[in-house]
Parts: structure tokens; sequence; C-alpha cells
């Protein structure tokens, strides 16, 4: 079949002809209609993250997909040939931007029925990722305030709608000219992150979503009340994520220096610091896809490539600009 790999970390994506992907008992075979675009793709190709991911080359790229279901496991339950589907593979097991993929059943969830395959193909990571944020780390209750920068980017345009149906008053950063678009999706307070400073215009938040680390991460502590949690998607990864993964001893050691500084400053804030990993759950997923059906949320797809342009894609992530997220069709 046909698919887009990584033969060498920092070099352009590779059309090639791969094996056909083997289903086992637990796993869902699928035809893939669309693949949503991330900055972890762009991350995994340059090799940024090979420490913490060390994937064999050649490697199929992608972590979002929606599809149609092919194949089932003999021990497969819950889906059946025919279904539509999504999904955000689990890590080990990532390569959406091929004509099939087998994915885990416990990982893979019934697309939202009101969207199309290209939108349900932008949601997986980016929800899932607005989910463990602000529900399962941030425990964000109605009346709280919460901090989510970037807010017209893939995880932004989700996270701001979650914590609005959540109850929350909702601050963001963006460009001026994404103002109306980030209230529309509904934003309370919104700054201009190129003529205005956020730390000197907000205060006495309970949870920044911080996508971009660095002293934007820095800034975010000082806006957090007493108790206060900043969560990071773009690092540095903390302790706390090296004994989830698994790492060993040098590693861990490693991690937990690259994030000390950021941890020893919440400390003295009388705040809190956490990197957050998002993982793949069908479970989750299944509550997305309430969410969407209910109207609660809307995907937001600012791109579509043709399969055959996945390359150039892939190339475009680190052009900005984009509202929501791109994706790819296989139709």
């Amino acid at each position: 079949m046909r698919a887009f790999v990584v033969n060498r970390y920092k070099e352009p994506l590779q059309p090639a002809e791969v094996p056909e992907p083997v289903a086992g008992a637990h796993d869902v075979l699928v035809q893939v209609r669309a693949a949503g675009l991330n900055q972890l793709d762009e991350k995994i190709r340059t090799g940024e993250f090979r420490q913490i991911l060390p994937y064999k080359l050649p490697l199929i790229l992608g972590n979002d997909v929606a599809g149609t279901v092919i194949g089932v496991g003999a021990k497969v339950r819950g889906f059946q040939l025919g279904d539509e589907v999504y999904a955000r593979p689990g890590q080990d097991r990532i390569g959406t931007f091929a004509e099939r993929i087998a994915i885990a059943e416990d990982d893979l969830a019934l697309k939202p029925a009101a969207i199309s395959f290209e939108e349900a193909a932008s949601l997986p990571l980016v929800a899932l990722t607005a989910w463990q944020a602000l529900v399962e780390r941030g425990n964000l209750r109605p009346g709280q305030r919460v901090l989510i920068h970037a807010g017209s980017g893939g995880v932004g345009t989700i996270a701001i709608q979650l914590a609005k149906h959540l109850g929350a008053t909702v601050a963001t950063t963006v460009s001026a000219g994404n103002t109306d678009f980030v209230r529309e999706l509904g934003a309370d307070v919104v700054i201009d992150y190129r003529t205005q400073d956020f730390e000197q215009l907000l205060d006495g938040y309970d949870l920044v979503l911080d996508s971009l680390g660095g002293k934007n991460l820095e800034k975010s502590l000082r806006v957090l009340r007493p108790g206060g949690k900043a969560i990071g998607i773009s690092g540095p990864p903390d302790p706390a994520f090296a004994r989830e993964l698994g790492t060993n001893a040098v590693l861990r050691l490693a991690m937990a220096a690259l994030s000390s500084r950021i941890r020893r400053q919440a400390r003295r804030l009388g705040v809190k610091y956490e990197f957050l990993f998002m993982r793949a759950s069908g479970d989750q997923l299944r509550q997305i896809t309430a969410l969407v059906d209910s109207g609660a949320l809307r995907p937001v797809v600012g791109r579509v490539f043709d399969f055959d342009q996945t390359t150039q894609a892939v190339q475009s992530l680190g052009q900005g600009g984009l509202r929501g997220k791109a994706v790819i069709t296989t139709a």
C-alpha cells in the first residue's frame, strides 16, 4: 500500500510502497479517509523527540485518523465492518499517513455523525490534549478562570470551546486578526500577543494551558493564583512524565534536569507545573463525540491537502498562521 515515511531524521517525508498492516486479535483495520496534521509530526520528523519516542526508521508518520472499518480482530466486540471511526493511535503504533492502518480497539471510537471525515480527522490528538489538560489534569470547574495560549491553533480552538462548556471564564492569546474568531469560539478575554503583555493584564487564574514553552511558560506561572496550575504541552518534560514513560535512570535524570528551573520557579510562587504528553483513549474520544454531536464542540479545519501532497503538507506545519488544523484527505 502507499504511505509517507521518515527514512532519516530531518529529511522530507518520502512516498513509499509498504507492507499491508496486520491486525491482531484486539485490533481494528481501518481504511484511511483523512488524516490530521500536528506539530508532533514535524517534531518526530526532525528527531526532536527521538529520546522519548525512539522509533525505528523507516517510519510511517501520522497521529490522527478518520476512516472506515474494513476488518476486525477475532476478539474485537465494539466495532464491525463499515463503521465510520476516528482515533489517535497509541504512540507506539502511529502511521496514519497511509492508505490503511491497524488500530487497537481501545484507542478507537465511532466518529461524530454530524461531521465529515476531514473534520473528524482534525480532532483526536488536539481534543484529547484539551480533555486531558482541562478535565483530567486541571479539574476545571464552573466559575474558574483559565488562560489558553495560541487560541486560534489546533489545540487552542478546541480547548476554548471545551473550557466554556465546562463553565470557565476563558482568556486567550492570539494575533489581532484572530480576535473575532476566538471570541466566536467562546473566549471572554482576548489578548493580542504582539502588542499586549498578558502578564500585565491577567492575575489570579486557576489554570494555564501553555503550548509555547520557554519565557511564555515562565510568565504564565505568574498569572496563577496560589495553588494554581500550569500545564505545558511543549515541555519541558518533568519527572512524572519520565516515570510514566518508563524511561531508564539516565533519561529520567535528564528530564528532571530539563524541567528543574521551571519547577523551582513554580514552587517559589506557590503554584504547580505539569508536563502533558497526551495519550490515546477511545473512552475519552467517545465523550468528545457526544460533545461534537450535541453542538458543544466544533472542529476547525483551516486547510485540506490531497494525499499526494503529504510531504508538502508536513512542511507547511512550520509556516504558522493557520486557524485550527490542516488535514490530508485520501478521497
